[in-house]
């Protein structure tokens, strides 16, 4: 009877040990297992998965361009993110989306959750969101390195656009993208849109002043450092101001990227310890490198700002400006600075956008099917899975086309006046004189 009841202890003493290890391997597998899904759930926030089936843009010569758009935010700015870039939407376009360190992981999660689960989004998967972020400072080097790492991700991503935009959360369109992509449509793909203003840049800094911006190595934004001390005008190159606000050729931005005569990298390095260098990089890199100068560059960034007095501070646009931006609207295709959810956004979104408060800004790709019964054979037919209170689709119609409104032809005319006047004058942007 001992040795029955000892061996009876010493089996269930076994099965205890093996139930034990078991529970132990199976939480392992269970924690390993959710590691992995969260892992790849932040993989897929900085570049999701592409189907494959996807309809595609066509790049035929005579189709509207496309444009890669970064929009760029920080705490509390998921629903001015999502305002602006349903604004600007259009399936031909591509869109990466950024908060930086000064938002939580929750909110980059719920914004990456809001475009995957968007039915429009998921039909033409052109809209990613940047999972792991980083401190921004606005009038420091760190927005540079920013612009261009947002720049690299879209070339990685997919390298068939043509302009590269920067928005921030206060910017806002004056025009449809429809709008938009009729005038640019015209244009030769090398010319890139920067504002040279000599005097305004002089006004607001001099780069031989030395400042530190903290945000390029602390987690979160940090104030410029200034110091005491001045540095010699530089001599290997020539230093030139304006907008902040570009729009830029793919061509230029791989040459920023790649820096194959590494101009790039050295005024990189020069800018790192430049006051507002978003003000003077691209449009020192353009003037200086021979092969962009002279030639590439229409003296417009196509933004509307108004600036004080002293050069230092762009005011605020209410509904007080409305009428300015509505004569603005034939040669601007944005403005800013706005405040969240200012009420001269919804008169821009009735009277200009024909947008809804939450909708997107519809068009040619778009359609309602009684508007256009004669193509109903060429129309993509939208599932019932696709219907969205939103999108008042019917039917897609062709990305390739565009509609333009007057905003859009009178656009037209001015960039094709902008283009005449570099082709005659185009060595003069980068004179002594306009730096």
């Amino acid at each position: 009877m001992r040795k029955y009841h000892l061996l009876s202890l010493i089996s269930s003493y076994c099965l205890w040990i093996l139930a034990f290890a078991f529970s132990l391997v199976l939480l392992g597998a269970i924690s390993r297992s959710t590691q992995n899904i969260f892992s790849e759930k932040v993989n897929d926030f900085q570049v999701p998965r592409r189907n494959t089936n996807r309809i595609i843009p066509s790049k035929e010569k005579g189709n509207p361009p496309i444009l890669a758009y970064w929009i760029y935010g920080t705490n509390g700015d998921n629903e001015r993110i999502i305002r602006l870039l349903k604004a600007i939407y259009h399936p031909r376009n591509r869109y990466l989306l950024q908060l930086d360190s000064g938002a939580s992981d929750q909110e980059r999660e719920s914004l990456a959750l809001f475009v995957q689960s968007e039915k429009v989004f998921q039909a033409f998967e052109n809209v990613d969101v940047v999972g792991k972020s980083y401190a921004i400072n606005e009038i420091g080097s760190s927005v540079v390195a920013a612009t261009l790492h947002a720049a690299a991700l879209l070339l990685k991503i997919n390298s068939d656009w043509d302009w590269f935009i920067t928005l921030s959360v206060a910017d806002y369109p004056l025009m449809t993208q429809d709008d938009l992509l009729h005038a640019l449509t015209f244009l030769p793909r090398n010319l890139n849109f920067v504002r040279y203003n000599a005097s305004r840049w002089k006004e607001r800094q001099t780069a031989n002043r030395i400042v530190i911006d903290p945000s390029l190595y602390n987690k979160k934004s940090s104030p410029i450092m200034y110091s005491v001390e001045t540095r010699h005008t530089p001599e290997a190159f020539t230093v030139f101001g304006g907008s902040p606000w570009v729009i830029l050729t793919r061509e230029f931005m791989e040459y920023c990227i790649q820096g194959w005569d590494n101009l790039p990298r050295r005024l990189l390095m020069y800018i790192s310890n430049v006051i507002y260098p978003l003000e003077s990089y691209f449009h020192t890199l353009l003037c200086n490198s021979n092969l962009f100068k002279n030639t590439t560059i229409l003296n417009d960034d196509l933004s509307y700002t108004l600036w004080d007095s002293t050069f230092e501070i762009s005011q605020l646009l209410t509904i007080s400006h409305f009428d300015q931006l509505m004569s603005s609207t034939g040669t601007s295709a944005f403005a800013r600075p706005f405040e969240a959810n200012d009420p001269v956004l919804d008169k821009i979104d009735v009277t200009i956008l024909n947008r809804t408060r939450k909708g997107f800004v519809t068009g040619e790709w778009c359609s309602s099917v009684s508007d256009h019964e004669n193509e109903k054979e060429s129309k993509k037919k939208l599932s019932s899975s696709l219907l969205d209170d939103e999108l008042s689709c019917q039917s897609w119609g062709s990305i390739d086309i565009v509609k333009p409104s007057s905003i859009g032809v009178n656009l037209e005319v001015f960039l094709t006046k902008l283009a005449q006047i570099n082709t005659l004058f185009g060595s003069s942007i980068c004179s002594k004189d306009n730096k």
